[in-house]
């Protein structure tokens, strides 16, 4: 049995619309964080580099983190369900 992970948070100013891309890789949807997310996601990592983030800013990057390591696992299950399911019909 496969289990999901659970997302405990969403970073405060996460973007609900529009947070997501489908992208068509090889006739398989996978999902990727939308321009507006890598964006601040870039923001917050050129920021560490010129000094330490605050607080709220590293929860913020960290929460990111988590949310990409779980698209990262959706789409690893959807291209294994699809290849899986090719296999059979060969």
């Amino acid at each position: 049995m496969l289990l999901l992970p659970k997302l405990q948070n969403l970073p405060n100013n996460f973007p609900i619309e529009a947070a997501v891309r489908i992208e068509l890789v090889e006739g398989i949807p996978l999902l990727h964080a939308s321009s507006t997310v890598q964006e601040r996601i870039e923001t917050l990592l050129e920021q560490q580099q010129q000094s330490p983030l605050n607080y709220e800013e590293e929860q913020e990057l960290d929460l990111y983190e988590e949310i990409d390591d779980y698209l990262s696992f959706i789409n690893r299950t959807i291209r294994n369900l699809y290849l899986s399911q090719n296999q059979s019909d060969l």
